[in-house]
């Protein structure tokens, strides 16, 4: 019978396990420290544990780290792009970006993704599976380790839609924010999402205070269509109306994230719809210059049509910034080195 993979589990969890093995409950969160604080890697070196119980913990569980395939460093900036292979042999990725504020990691939730938005790598070979809690907790840590500095922010924007992959990216964040462990603040963590409504009211009703992020890109239904398959789901209308209701429920700021295709959504008509949709409700507005992706023919706004447009949305008195771009020179968008290292390996490369 394989083992069961104790970092997927909360400390809650724990304590139902531990004392499940006649033990006394306050044996749980020792144990959760030893995983989350002190990262040891085998039962062995929980050394304030009795014997009996470290051997009965060994035979039950194990600890899954992972290891870096693969690790670049932008000369621009300093962002770091890693390779994770896991244990079947599926490759996903994620990305440290140093801020002033502090060290900030980009992690994936899944292995692909299915979504199929136009101007995203991630979705060139579709969904091949979710991540466990544990391979996205494992690539934060995987992160510090290798960096020998603390990350004090998280971001669900890697390869994969979170919501998709609910129960295990819901598990991540208890088990990354509790104050027994990694503790990092809910507050530091921003969920991505294209849209699914559903997952966005069932994020809204746990009351989790992190903050999300809609992946816009476009302020009028025909548009996105266009370039998201997932608005003929759901309306614009519908995702807006989820986003008030999770702001009704947590109080946290919605941010929206709009990606600038050249002659797509980028101009000024454009930006005098997108005003005027949200004109008046406490949100942000990030806008990206979409990073180029080589199986598309989309191509990224100029930067006078990217600034046009930002000072077209300030006057509808919103707050708005233009996202810096980071680690270019390493392939930082989201998707791009996983796809090249999945091609190089079926070339036998």
């Amino acid at each position: 019978m394989s083992k069961l993979d104790i970092l997927s589990y909360n400390l809650e969890n724990l304590e139902e396990i531990i004392l499940e093995m006649g033990e006394s409950k306050f044996r749980a969160k020792q144990i959760f420290r030893w995983l989350h604080i002190d990262r040891v890697e085998s039962f062995e070196e929980m050394t304030n544990i009795s014997k009996d119980l470290r051997e009965r913990l060994d035979e039950k569980f194990e600890i899954k780290t992972l290891e870096i395939h693969k690790r670049l460093i932008s000369k621009i900036d300093g962002t770091r792009k890693y390779l994770f292979k896991l244990e079947d042999g599926q490759i996903i990725e994620s990305v440290m970006m140093p801020y002033k504020h502090g060290n900030t990691v980009c992690v994936s939730s899944q292995a692909g993704c299915r979504m199929g938005c136009k101007f995203c790598a991630s979705t060139l070979n579709g969904l091949d599976r979710n991540l466990t809690t544990s391979e996205i907790l494992g690539q934060s840590y995987a992160i510090e380790k290798d960096m020998g500095e603390r990350v004090s922010h998280i971001v669900l924007m890697g390869s994969g839609e979170p919501l998709d992959n609910f129960d295990n990216v819901m598990q991540f964040i208890r088990v990354i924010s509790d104050d027994n462990g990694t503790n990092i603040s809910k507050r530091n963590i921003t969920l991505s999402t294209c849209g699914l409504v559903d997952g966005i009211k069932k994020l809204a009703d746990l009351g989790f205070p992190v903050t999300l992020a809609l992946s816009l890109h476009a302020a009028d239904d025909e548009t996105r269509k266009k370039i998201m398959p997932i608005a003929n789901k759901y309306t614009i209308q519908e995702e807006l109306d989820a986003c008030w209701y999770l702001f009704e429920k947590t109080g946290r700021r919605v941010s929206f994230e709009y990606s600038l295709i050249n002659g797509v959504n980028d101009s000024p008509e454009d930006a005098v719809k997108l005003g005027k949709l949200i004109g008046g409700k406490n949100v942000h507005i990030n806008l990206i210059p979409m990073n180029p992706v080589d199986e598309r023919e989309l191509e990224q706004s100029t930067k006078q049509r990217i600034e046009a447009f930002c000072s077209a949305i300030e006057k509808y008195h919103i707050n708005v910034t233009i996202r810096r771009e980071m680690g270019r020179d390493i392939n930082g968008a989201c998707g791009q080195l996983r796809n090249r290292e999945l091609k190089n390996e079926a070339n036998g490369e």
